[in-house]
């Protein structure tokens, strides 16, 4: 399982949590006349779950950036690489030609 996959098991898993709370808590009002007591517990458990509903998308979203950031730092440490196995290509082949050089001036 990737990351994007975890992301969105994890995003599925919170909704059906939340779908199973809103059910659970139209069954309390429908059959049982709740406090104002109990009221305020069910708001304040739908306040931490919205709150870790936004700490789970800021999550996301510095997973998204940071994943940008590394991309990006592979592909410029490709180029450098790519740009090095050149220049040590050239360092060769012109080292190459000076010795096939020396060779024929030392023995010409």
């Amino acid at each position: 399982m990737n990351r994007t996959e975890f992301i969105f098991a994890t995003a599925i898993i919170l909704f059906v949590a939340f779908c199973l709370g809103w059910f659970a808590n139209w069954l309390v009002h429908r059959f049982i006349r709740v406090s104002s007591s109990d009221m305020g517990e069910l708001d304040r458990m739908a306040q931490e779950l919205h709150e870790a509903e936004e700490t789970r998308d800021q999550a996301i979203t510095y997973l998204q950036q940071r994943e940008a950031e590394l991309t990006n730092q592979l592909s410029q440490t490709e180029a450098e690489l790519a740009a090095t196995m050149e220049g040590l290509r050239e360092a060769r082949q012109e080292a190459e030609h000076m010795r096939a050089h020396l060779e024929r001036s030392g023995h010409g």
